[in-house]
C-alpha cells in the first residue's frame, strides 16, 4: 500500500475549527467539505480536509497555506514554551532535591556527632561504676553478705552489657563519620573462631543451647582485622543465641571455600526470619518486632555493624533462614597471599 505524501496540513489537527474561528469559512461550508472528503476517501483516495475546501471553491489555496502556517507557529510557540517550563520545573525539583539530600546529609553528620559524643561521655563514669562494683565485689571495701554479693553480681553483668552497648554505638558513629579503619594481617582464623566460642559458651550454657564449633583442619591465615572479626563472630553467636529457644543448636564452622577463600558461618535451629525480611535486619536501630512488649532487646546495630565491617574488608554476608527452622549467617574471607602461595 502506497504510503502517503507527507504535507504540512497533516501536522496540523482540528484545522476545520480553525477556519471557522477565524471566519474563512461558515458551519455549512465546514460540514460539505467534511462530508465531500469522506466520500472521496470512500473511494479509495488519500484525501485532505483543505483540498476538498480548495475543490468546491470554499477557500483559496493561498489562504489555507497562510491559516497552516499560523497553526503550525503557534503549535511550535506553545512547544517552545512547554518546553522551557519543563526545564525550569526540572532545575526547581533537582534544587529542592539537592538540598533535601544536603539537609539529610547535615542530618545524619548531627546525628553520629551526637552518637559519638553521647557514647564517650557515658563511658567515662561508667568506667567509675565498672571499677568500684569490682572493687565491692571482692571485698577491698570491707566485707559483704552473700546477697549483696548475688546483687553485685547483677549489677556487673548489665554494667558489662551497657559497656558492650556504648561500643556498639561508638562503632557506629565511626563508621557513620568514615573514621572506620582496620588493621589487616595475616589472622589465624581457627584459633580466633575457638576463642570466641570459648567466650560465648558460657552465655549459650546458661540458656541451656549447646554451642559447637567445627574447623577443618590445616587451614591457612586470612587477611583480616582481627579484634573485628572477632567482634563479627561474636555478635552473629550472640544473636542467634537470643533467637534460639532453650535446648537448641548453634553451630560455629570455619572451612576452606576454595584455594583463596575461606567461610565463615554461624547456623542455628532458632525461630528463623521471613525471606521478605532479610534485608531489614541490617537496617540500623531496626528490630522486625518493634512493639513494645517484644521479647527480645538490643539497639538494633549489631547486624548493621557486621555488615558493614564485612563490607570493609571486601566480604558480603549471605543470609539463609527460614521460619521456625533456623537461620545461617555466612562470610568468606580472603587467604592471605603467603599462606596461598605455600599450599
Amino acid at each position: 500500500m502506497p504510503q502517503k505524501a507527507l504535507t504540512p496540513e497533516m501536522l496540523v489537527p482540528r484545522l476545520g475549527e480553525y477556519l471557522l474561528d477565524q471566519g474563512l469559512i461558515n458551519k455549512d461550508e465546514l460540514n460539505r467539505a467534511l462530508a465531500y472528503q469522506k466520500e472521496k476517501s470512500l473511494q479509495g483516495q488519500n484525501f485532505l480536509f483543505g483540498v476538498a475546501l480548495i475543490e468546491l471553491g470554499f477557500l483559496r489555496k493561498a489562504d489555507l497555506d497562510q491559516a497552516i502556517t499560523e497553526q503550525i507557529i503557534q503549535f511550535r510557540t506553545a512547544l517552545e514554551n512547554a518546553n522551557r517550563y519543563l526545564e525550569q520545573r526540572v532545575e526547581e525539583r533537582t534544587s529542592e532535591l539537592q538540598n533535601a539530600l544536603r539537609k539529610l546529609a547535615e542530618l545524619n553528620h548531627l546525628k553520629s556527632n551526637f552518637v559519638a559524643n553521647v557514647s564517650h561521655e557515658l563511658r567515662t563514669p561508667l568506667t567509675h561504676i565498672k571499677g568500684y562494683l569490682e572493687m565491692i565485689s571482692i571485698e577491698a571495701l570491707g566485707p559483704i553478705t552473700g546477697d549483696q554479693k548475688n546483687a553485685l553480681q547483677v549489677c556487673q553483668k548489665a554494667s558489662n552489657k551497657l559497656e558492650n552497648l556504648i561500643d556498639d554505638l561508638i562503632l557506629f558513629s565511626q563508621n557513620s563519620m568514615g573514621e572506620l579503619t582496620l588493621k589487616i594481617n595475616p589472622v589465624d582464623i581457627g584459633k580466633l573462631a575457638q576463642d570466641v566460642v570459648n567466650l560465648t559458651n558460657p552465655k549459650a550454657l546458661a540458656q541451656n543451647i549447646n554451642l559447637g564449633i567445627h574447623i577443618q583442619p590445616n587451614l591457612p591465615s586470612v587477611q583480616a582485622d582481627e579484634e573485628k572479626i572477632s567482634w563479627v563472630m561474636h555478635q552473629l553467636l550472640d544473636n542467634a543465641i537470643k533467637f534460639t529457644e532453650q535446648g537448641g543448636q548453634i553451630t560455629l564452622s570455619i572451612v576452606a571455600e576454595s584455594g583463596s577463600l575461606i567461610m565463615v558461618s554461624v547456623s542455628d535451629n532458632g525461630i528463623g526470619i521471613p525471606e521478605d525480611r532479610f534485608e531489614e535486619i541490617f537496617e540500623a536501630f531496626h528490630q522486625l518486632d518493634g512493639s513494645s512488649t517484644r521479647v527480645h532487646g538490643g539497639t538494633g546495630l549489631g547486624l548493621a555493624l557486621v555488615r558493614t565491617i564485612l563490607e570493609a574488608h571486601g566480604s558480603l554476608i549471605e543470609v539463609k533462614s527460614e521460619l521456625g527452622k533456623g537461620s545461617t549467617f555466612k562470610f568468606p574471607l580472603l587467604v592471605t597471599r603467603a599462606s596461598g602461595e605455600s599450599k
